[in-house]
């Protein structure tokens, strides 16, 4: 399953170009406690290449609830991942409070959020902030060339007024396109 070809076919489904590089998924997934987790979140796994990160820090009996709105890449994370403690749902990430018990511990999200209208931008974090437990994390990536955009600027202040701490990290260069990690806790 190649993510080029899906963004190609479905561009409003599929938010990517390229799959996330080993480091940016290991940047994504730092400092969030998934060693601790029970329950975690993926909003946009695309192909998986963030999903095998968050799998291999997950302890043993915890469970990752994947949800994925082009139903292309949702059946391919569901043939790849049988058998393993992951739950693919096929939908928006606005519904997500109806798809998680909450509270979750973690959130991870691939999601192109600078061409998310905002509304629904706005629809998905709080969906997010009411499934996270008290401490829970986010993180997120943006691409660095679109940082200076209004749609990022708007983001990142809308994290900084759901979340009490937010931080940035350092670009990953290794990234196509390059990109940094928007972490945040509750």
């Amino acid at each position: 399953m190649s993510i080029f070809r899906e963004f190609l076919l479905h561009p409003r489904l599929t938010g990517a170009v390229a799959a996330s590089s080993p480091r940016l998924a290991r940047a994504l997934t730092d400092g969030l406690g998934l060693e601790r987790a029970h329950t975690v979140v993926e909003l946009g796994p695309g192909t998986g290449a963030v999903t095998d990160v968050i799998l291999r820090r997950m302890p043993p009996g915890a469970q990752l609830v994947a949800v994925e709105r082009n139903p292309n890449l949702a059946a391919h994370l569901a043939a790849r991942y049988r058998g393993r403690p992951v739950r693919i749902v096929t939908g928006t990430a606005e519904d997500l409070a109806g798809m998680v018990d909450a509270p979750v511990d973690a959130v991870v999200s691939g999601l192109p959020w600078t061409v998310i209208p905002h509304g629904a931008r706005r629809r998905i974090l709080d969906a997010v902030t009411t499934v996270l437990a008290a401490g829970g994390g986010f993180s997120t990536f943006a691409y660095s060339h679109a940082a200076w955009t209004p749609p990022a600027r708007h983001f990142a202040a809308e994290l900084r007024a759901r979340f009490r701490t937010v931080s940035r990290t350092p670009c990953v260069w290794t990234n196509l396109p390059p990109a940094f990690v928007h972490r945040a806790s509750r």
